[in-house]
């Protein structure tokens, strides 16, 4: 007999998922708003081939915020584009994934190189649950004038500080301070600048 998860929840599954809870991904409104999103970013990708400058106006309605000045090479990946932030100035290089189930915000004049995965979503460690789909996510924060190198993942929840520096294929597990440079798997801060 399956688990009613949300018998006492009267809330959709995108309301669930919106408010960080607990969610299954069978919701209607969550299938089109990912649909959305397919499509937006595969019309930048087509656009950007053929007139980079005017490309920016789909972007800019894929995501929920663009600065002035922002560059993202296509393709990019993500789950619905209109909970991530870029911040003025900043340059994100080819591949980027950014599964942005919860808000995902890259601050002014960072750096994000080519392979970078922002990964919000979350599942349960017990198995039943994990088999019944639940899932959940939380949001990473990305401060100003950070340099992601090629292939850095950061995992949800993740706050990394101002003005630091992540080395080529770390993980970032946990938050970072500001002014730091950090390296490896799980990602440890090795110098201060």
């Amino acid at each position: 007999m399956a688990t009613d998860y949300f018998a006492d929840d009267p809330r959709t599954n995108l309301e669930r998922m919106l408010a960080g809870d607990l969610y299954i991904a069978d919701d209607p409104e969550i299938a089109r708003r990912q649909q959305r999103a397919v499509r937006l970013a595969a019309r930048y990708q087509t656009a950007h081939a053929e007139d980079p400058d005017n490309a920016q106006g789909i972007l800019a309605e894929l995501l929920g915020a663009l600065g002035e000045q922002a560059y993202v090479r296509p393709p990019l990946f993500v789950d619905y584009g209109s909970n991530i932030t870029i911040g003025a100035r900043t340059f994100v290089n080819f591949n980027l994934t950014a599964l942005d189930v919860a808000t995902i915000t890259i601050g002014e004049d960072c750096q994000i190189g080519p392979n970078v995965q922002l990964l919000t979503p979350t599942h349960p460690l017990e198995p039943q649950p994990r088999r019944d789909k639940l899932e959940a996510a939380r949001p990473i924060t990305i401060g100003n004038n950070v340099w992601l190198g090629g292939g850095v993942i950061v995992l949800p929840g993740v706050s990394i500080g101002d003005d630091s520096v992540i080395g080529a294929g770390s993980v970032v597990t946990k938050d970072l301070p500001a002014g730091v440079v950090a390296v490896g798997s799980p990602a440890r801060v090795v110098r201060t600048l």
